[in-house]
């Protein structure tokens, strides 16, 4: 799952990407409402939390600019106001959805994780094949009776390939989607994490390379 963060207040920004990092998301960081802006329009986001009150662009005229791109990312606006009018206003210009500050960490990501399913042709909080299970709420994943130490990366990866329902996804994509804007385009940190996943999935093996296309399950 890849996030963008839109927040002027850069301790709150770094403090929210750094818990859901922790939380196996890839995420990226602005810190005002024009870089924002760019960013979302630039790259693929499953979800983007757009705070409203921002310098350079207000994070009302880059809501509206998102939903006119119509871009897939969902829209998770933060503001410091609660009030009912603040709820409508926000949602009304294309919000997904509106948490008011202060809020608690368990209550973003479980937004977040939401809005998520809902960027991409439906897809149940937990994932299933044969004896593998990958829970997207709660960001872990087992096989048969063994829990998956997975880092970030792996997690990502898995999650997206079951997502795909046995559709081969390339490895651009898999960069696209599941590493964050300082990834180098020409690593072969695809290859290396489909390699360690395999290994930490075990046999019988189910990750499998499709020549010229990328990866499925």
């Amino acid at each position: 799952m890849r996030v963008l963060v839109v927040e002027d207040d850069e301790e709150m920004a770094n403090a929210v990407a750094s818990g859901l990092r922790r939380m196996r998301m890839a995420v990226d960081v602005a810190f005002d409402g024009t870089d924002g802006l760019e960013r979302a329009l630039t790259n693929d986001y499953d979800v983007i939390v757009l705070d409203r009150d921002l310098p350079g662009t207000h994070g009302d005229e880059v809501c509206g600019a998102l939903v006119s791109s119509d871009t897939r990312g969902r829209i998770l606006m933060l503001t410091a106001a609660s009030s009912t009018d603040d709820l409508v206003d926000g949602l009304g210009l294309g919000a997904d959805d509106y948490l008011p500050k202060p809020f608690d960490f368990p209550v973003l990501v479980a937004r977040i994780t939401a809005l998520a399913r809902r960027a991409h042709p439906v897809v149940p909080p937990v994932l299933r094949h044969g004896d593998l299970v990958v829970d997207t709420a709660r960001r872990n994943a087992s096989r048969g009776d063994r829990r998956l130490d997975l880092t970030p990366k792996e997690f990502g990866v898995l999650e997206l390939l079951l997502a795909s329902k046995g559709r081969a996804v390339s490895a651009e994509e898999l960069l696209e989607r599941v590493w964050d804007e300082t990834a180098d385009p020409f690593t072969h940190a695809v290859k290396v994490t489909i390699s360690r996943l395999r290994a930490k999935l075990g046999d019988p093996p189910i990750i499998e390379t499709v020549a010229r296309r990328g990866y499925r399950i």
